[in-house]
């Protein structure tokens, strides 16, 4: 298994797509049973080629990522060759950006000194998928990019 097999929850509201994909192998919801009944082992199988396909579908599409710590943000940008990182940390331990009232500490003083930014990029790794995968499991959670493409433009060029 490349990244990790779905949750229940997951598999459950991907229970549509698992059928198509049983249905792909010429195995009907009755063989299905049958499989987890007298087979377990081929059917935690099924369950892992078919999960590391739904992840690489998401991750082929994921092209931001967020990690919001109380005192640190990573925003990720997952260009084509590279992923670009944009970092902040908030040097004072006071306040927390994981909460609204943090939050809106930041906004109002993003520009303080008690606020350092670091950019940097790294090329992928032979697997771009599994790279973001990783910081998923790390904690990153998928965005639309709207933090990190704000960022973008009041930092400027840096950010790119």
């Amino acid at each position: 298994m490349k990244y990790r097999r779905l949750t229940q929850q997951q598999l459950e509201e991907l229970k549509p797509e698992f059928v198509n994909f049983l249905a792909t192998q010429s195995i009907t919801g009755e063989e299905w049973k049958q499989i987890k009944a007298d087979k377990p082992k081929v059917a935690e199988e099924e369950l892992d080629v078919f999960s590391d396909l739904v992840w690489e579908g998401v991750l082929s599409k994921v092209d931001y990522l967020e990690n919001i710590s109380p005192q640190h943000m990573h925003l990720f940008y997952c260009a084509e060759k590279e992923m670009k990182l944009l970092s902040v940390k908030l040097m004072n331990p006071d306040i927390d950006l994981t909460t609204k009232i943090g939050f809106d500490w930041f906004k109002k003083n993003w520009q303080s000194d008690f606020v350092e930014y670091l950019t940097a990029s790294k090329a992928y790794t032979e697997d771009p998928g599994l790279d973001k995968f990783k910081l998923i499991e790390q904690g990153a959670v998928i965005t639309k990019g709207e933090l990190y493409q704000w960022f973008e433009k009041v930092i400027g060029p840096s950010a790119q």
